[in-house]
């Protein structure tokens, strides 16, 4: 009986620090392993340093295309009435913008719409009166494309002249914008070096490896009138300033720093 009480503790006891000695012997070889440089596969490694800039480029040329927003209104005491006056005065505009030379593929209705117009009679009590419909608006809008900016004087006038009575607004733009963009491309790469290079010279590191170039999406600017009008319109037309058309650009480097 003395016996058997006595052996289980001691089973214990070896049984632990049996498992104590295989512990320390796991830990000793991956201490080795660290200080022999032969961690595990799956350590962490340390953050690659880099210098991550942004570069602006602009370019900037003559418009050589302007985008008209004209509309035609007409209203009448009826619905009927009030569309025949506006197709009669948009059709007369439309002919005479292709007698101008505007190709049919520069010419889109841009919006359509039929309104009922209301009166709202003053009440002598304060109260509010029910609206009494007097009568109906039709608006037919439609997007000019002119690629011969010397006759864009002559289209707004000719187009006022026949109808048009509400215009949305103008914009200078260019037909194919590829070569200016990529002139931006190129200013704004350049600019995002040489940021990068002072950065780094500030720092005391060497300007690495390209790891990444990204591109955001170019934009226009607002073109910017000149000063003095354009000398092609004649005095009895509008007059009109084409300004240039501006096109911005810019990228997002990272670049590598060898220590």
């Amino acid at each position: 009986m003395i016996s058997t009480r006595i052996a289980r503790p001691v089973r214990i006891v070896a049984v632990a620090a049996a498992f104590a000695g295989a512990f320390a012997a796991s830990a000793l070889a991956q201490d080795n392993g660290k200080e022999n440089g032969k961690g595990r596969a799956d350590a962490p490694r340390g953050r690659q340093a880099v210098i991550k800039v942004s570069g602006e480029g602009r370019a900037a040329t003559a418009p050589d295309m302007a985008i008209l927003q004209l509309s035609v209104v007409r209203a009448a005491k009826t619905a009927r009435e009030a569309l025949d006056a506006n197709n009669k005065a948009m059709t007369e505009v439309l002919a005479a913008l292709r007698q101008a030379g505007i190709a049919d593929r520069d010419l889109q209705t841009s919006g359509f719409s039929i309104n009922p117009q209301y009166h709202y009679p003053p009440s002598d009590d304060g109260g509010s009166r029910p609206p009494e419909l007097v009568g109906y608006q039709v608006v037919n809008g439609v997007t000019v494309r002119v690629r011969d900016l010397s006759r864009l004087g002559e289209v707004i006038d000719s187009s006022v002249s026949l109808g048009v009575n509400q215009a949305g607004g103008i914009e200078f733009t260019n037909d194919k914008p590829d070569a200016v963009i990529t002139e931006a491309r190129k200013a704004a790469v350049a600019d995002a070096i040489g940021k990068a290079r002072v950065l780094a010279e500030a720092a005391g590191v060497s300007l690495g490896r390209l790891i990444e170039l990204a591109e955001q999406e170019p934009r226009p600017e607002p073109p910017v009138p000149f000063a003095r009008m354009a000398k092609e319109a004649a005095a009895d037309q509008v007059p009109i300033a084409t300004g240039e058309s501006a096109y911005n650009v810019t990228v997002n480097v990272t670049f590598a720093i060898d220590q």
